[in-house]
């Protein structure tokens, strides 16, 4: 989709919409989370985010899919951000235009940036952060002080105040009105007596198949997709659920003092993903719509209307440890606190359990031994 834009208008300097310089001093000023203001980490000035207090929840324009595919966004749709691409796990992440030497904040692998650009639809929401970074170390410590078997080097490399990352993830959304017509079979349960092995009558449930068809619809709101590649989809996923009740209005004051990913999943592969969510869904529409004992579904047509979409940014603390030549990747819903990661395991500690659980069975056994003396 990137090349339906390069006829758009450029826009200068690309990053600097995330800068706020202070008042004060000049220095670039950082979004805090828990007290929802501008705050200068040099001189201690503050400024107010001049946001209404209804503005979580606010209902946000969606954007017409079909327009997009076929590149008619208008352009106050679209920005241009300076990104870098780290040549280890492909991530997109977001730089300021004075920051020429980096650490991929997802994998650890140390990047330079360029002067490359990344014109993109831009975000129309954002979860801004709730957690301090604090917060999110004891989130993390907590997180790993449960993992009995992860090394106790890695634990104590994590936990000597390493900062970590503040990203905001991309994601897509999509609404979609459906209509899907079936063909299945409903299983009305029945039992016959028979003789059992050991000649004995028992009872033996059967089913008794009736063909059947029929239509269900739904609406599906804000079916949520990863815009991301950079880390393996089943963290992501674990930090679900996110409330998008508290999604607000994108405003680039929210990303001051962080980072924002570009979105690598383009917008036609989200929205193939919508759809197996939506065909799951479905799926358990039509049993239910067909009731009985059982159900099987013989086929379904599907038509899909009205499809809107969002590219919304939601927040992440982001830690990636590089231990012993390897990377241990951790990550903070910077919502709710939940916390997911690499499991590492400590081979001596592995080992120790082993031995314990075979000298505990020996101790069993042999306790029962002696009980029959």
């Amino acid at each position: 989709m990137s090349d339906t834009f390069d006829n758009l208008p450029e826009t200068a300097r690309p990053g600097d919409e995330h800068r706020f310089p202070c008042s004060n001093c000049g220095s670039d000023m950082r979004f805090a989370p828990t007290q929802g203001k501008l705050i200068c980490d040099h001189c201690g000035h503050e400024e107010p985010i001049d946001v209404p207090e209804d503005q979580a929840g606010v209902a946000l324009v969606e954007n017409d899919f079909e327009a997009a595919l076929r590149g008619q966004l208008s352009a106050m749709e679209i920005e241009e951000t300076r990104v870098s691409q780290c040549p280890s796990c492909g991530a997109q992440v977001q730089f300021d235009a004075d920051t020429h030497a980096k650490e991929c904040p997802f994998c650890a692998t140390p990047v330079v940036t360029d002067t490359g650009t990344h014109r993109h639809i831009k975000p129309k929401g954002v979860i801004p952060f709730q957690l301090e970074e604090r917060d999110a170390h004891k989130a993390m410590d907590r997180w790993l002080g449960s993992l009995w078997f992860a090394p106790n080097g890695l634990k104590d490399y994590a936990r000597k105040g390493r900062s970590l990352d503040g990203i905001y993830v991309p994601y897509w959304t999509y609404d979609a009105d459906t209509a899907t017509s079936y063909r299945g079979q409903r299983g009305t349960a029945y039992y016959v007596t028979v003789t059992g092995a050991d000649g004995k009558p028992k009872q033996q449930r059967r089913m008794r198949w009736t063909r059947t068809q029929g239509r269900v619809s739904r609406f599906f709101d804000d079916i949520l997709v990863l815009a991301s590649r950079s880390l393996p989809k089943r963290y992501t996923d674990a930090l679900a659920p996110w409330n998008l009740a508290g999604l607000a209005e994108y405003r680039p004051e929210f990303l001051s003092g962080f980072r924002a990913e570009g979105y690598t999943v383009e917008l036609d592969e989200g929205m193939a993903e919508a759809r197996r969510i939506m065909d799951a869904q479905i799926r358990r529409d039509i049993r239910r719509d067909i009731g009985g004992d059982a159900q099987r579904i013989d086929a379904m047509n599907t038509r899909v209307d009205n499809t809107t979409f969002k590219h919304i940014l939601l927040p992440v603390w982001i830690a990636a440890y590089k231990y012993r030549g390897k990377s241990y990747r951790f990550v903070v819903n910077a919502q709710s606190g939940k916390v997911q990661g690499e499991r590492p395991y400590s081979a001596i500690k592995i080992a120790i359990a082993i031995v314990l659980a075979i000298v505990l069975a020996a101790a069993v056994i042999y306790g029962m031994e002696l009980a029959d003396v």
